[in-house]
C-alpha cells in the first residue's frame, strides 16, 4: 500500500528532509516510498487540475470530505435510482443542483452549491488553492459528462467514507484506488489501494466515470410525463401493449462503468385504421424507444413496471418490429425493418429505421405479432439474455 502524507511541516524542513533522503537511501526501491504533500493537498509537480477520471478521482480524494458530503452523494444516487437511472451524481448536479440525481427537476434543489457543507463548495475551494482558474475548471467539470458512480450504494454503513477510483480506459476490472485517513495530529494521509467488484459489494466505492444515459427515456421517466397529460383513448377496438417485468441473466459491461443499459425499440402504427392502401399513406411509424436500467445488483432479479409500450393497438396491426440493445456506444447507424397490418384480410407492410449504435449488442431483433402477444400475455418469454413479461390488454 503506498501512502500519501498531507503534511502540517514547513516547506524547509520538507526540503531538508528530501534532500536527507536522498543521501541516506540513494535506491528510491530498497525502501517504502511516500510522496509528502503540501497543506493544500497538491504536489508541487501537480498544480494544474485536469478533468479527467483519473485527476478529478485523486482531486476528490484531497479533499477534507465528511458524512455531510457523503450524504449529499447518497440522496442523489437514490434519487438517480428512483428515476430509472443508474447510482449516480453527475457533476453537472454538483454544482448546480446539490443532491439531485438525474431526472430530477432543478427547483427540487434544496441547498446551493456554495454552501459551506455541499461537495461543490469544497471543490471550488480546493479549485482555488491550485495554480489555475478555479472558474474554468468548475465549468470545465460541469460541462465534462463525467459523474460519481456509487455501486452498491444501498449497502453503505452510513457511517464509513469511500474509497475513490476512476474508470479506467482498457476496460480492466480492478483499479486502484485512493482512500483518506486523519491521523491523531491532524495531518490527512491519502492510501493507494486496489479495488475489485467484490471489495465495492462490501464497502462504499465512488468511481468516477463518464454519464451515458440522461438523456435516455425511462419507465419512470415515461410515467411522469403521461401523468402530466391527459390520457386520449382512440374511438374503437384497441389493445394497449406495456412492459410489465423485466429481468437480465448476465452483466454485459465492466463494473466500473456502471450496468447495464437495455433499450427496448418497437416500430408500430399508433391507432391504425384503414379502408384502402392508400390509407397507409396517411400513417408514418412510431418508434418507441425506452431505457430500462439494470444495476449491478439487479442481475437475474425480476424487474417490475408498468408502462406503455404501445397505447393504441388496432386489430389492424398485425406485426410491429422489435428490437432489444445493451448501449455500447459508437456510430449511429439504424436497422431497416417492417411491420406488417392488416386492410380486409389482406396483409402490407410498412418500413421503419429504428436508430442503434455500432457498438451495441443487439440482445434480439425481429417482428413480434399480435398473436405473440396475445399467446404469452402476462407471461415471461426468453429473448435472447433477457426475459420480457409483456401485458397486452
Amino acid at each position: 500500500m503506498k501512502n500519501f502524507i498531507i503534511s502540517k511541516l514547513p516547506h524547509w524542513l520538507l526540503a531538508l528532509s528530501f534532500a536527507a533522503c536522498a543521501f541516506l537511501f540513494p535506491s528510491c526501491d530498497d525502501v517504502t516510498r511516500e510522496e509528502i504533500l503540501s497543506p493544500t493537498g497538491t504536489s508541487d509537480t501537480e498544480t494544474v487540475l485536469q478533468v479527467t477520471p483519473e485527476s478529478v478521482a485523486r482531486m476528490l480524494s484531497s479533499l477534507p470530505l465528511t458524512l455531510d458530503q457523503v450524504r449529499e452523494v447518497k440522496t442523489a444516487v437514490d434519487a438517480s435510482s428512483a428515476n430509472g437511472y443508474d447510482e449516480e451524481y453527475p457533476f453537472s448536479q454538483v454544482f448546480s443542483s446539490p443532491g439531485c440525481g438525474v431526472g430530477d427537476e432543478s427547483f427540487q434543489t434544496k441547498a446551493s452549491s456554495d454552501a459551506p457543507l455541499s461537495l461543490g463548495s469544497l471543490v471550488r475551494e480546493y479549485a482555488s488553492t491550485a495554480q489555475t482558474r478555479s472558474g474554468d475548471f468548475v465549468s470545465e467539470l460541469s460541462a465534462s459528462g463525467l459523474q460519481i458512480y456509487w455501486p452498491y450504494s444501498d449497502s453503505w454503513d452510513e457511517e464509513s467514507l469511500p474509497v475513490i477510483t476512476f474508470v479506467p480506459s482498457d476496460g480492466r476490472d480492478s483499479n486502484v484506488g485512493f482512500s483518506s485517513e486523519t491521523l491523531p495530529d491532524g495531518s490527512r494521509i491519502i492510501k493507494e489501494m486496489i479495488v475489485d467488484e467484490a471489495y465495492a459489494m462490501s464497502h462504499p466505492v465512488w468511481v468516477v466515470n463518464f454519464n451515458q444515459d440522461a438523456g435516455a427515456m425511462t419507465p419512470q421517466m415515461l410515467d411522469k410525463k403521461l401523468a402530466q397529460v391527459l390520457p386520449t383513448k382512440a374511438t374503437g377496438s384497441f389493445r394497449t401493449l406495456k412492459l410489465k417485468e423485466f429481468k437480465a441473466h448476465r452483466q454485459y459491461d465492466p463494473w466500473l462503468s456502471g450496468g447495464s443499459e437495455f433499450f427496448i425499440k418497437i416500430g408500430s402504427l399508433e391507432a391504425f385504421t384503414a379502408d384502402v392502401i392508400a390509407d397507409l399513406k396517411l400513417y408514418n411509424p412510431e418508434i418507441t424507444d425506452l431505457m430500462i436500467k439494470v444495476k449491478r445488483g439487479q442481475v437475474g432479479r425480476v424487474l417490475r413496471y408498468n408502462t406503455i409500450l404501445v397505447s393504441d393497438w388496432s386489430d389492424q396491426l398485425d406485426e410491429c418490429a422489435f428490437m432489444l440493445t445493451e448501449d455500447d456506444g459508437g456510430k449511429l447507424t439504424s436497422w431497416k425493418a417492417s411491420g406488417t397490418v392488416k386492410i380486409k384480410s389482406k396483409s402490407y407492410g410498412f418500413e421503419v429505421e429504428i436508430p442503434y449504435h455500432r457498438n451495441d449488442d443487439i440482445v434480439w431483433r425481429g417482428k413480434l405479432s399480435s398473436g405473440y402477444f396475445q399467446r404469452y400475455n402476462g407471461v415471461p418469454n426468453r429473448l435472447g439474455d433477457v426475459s420480457v413479461n409483456f401485458t397486452f390488454d
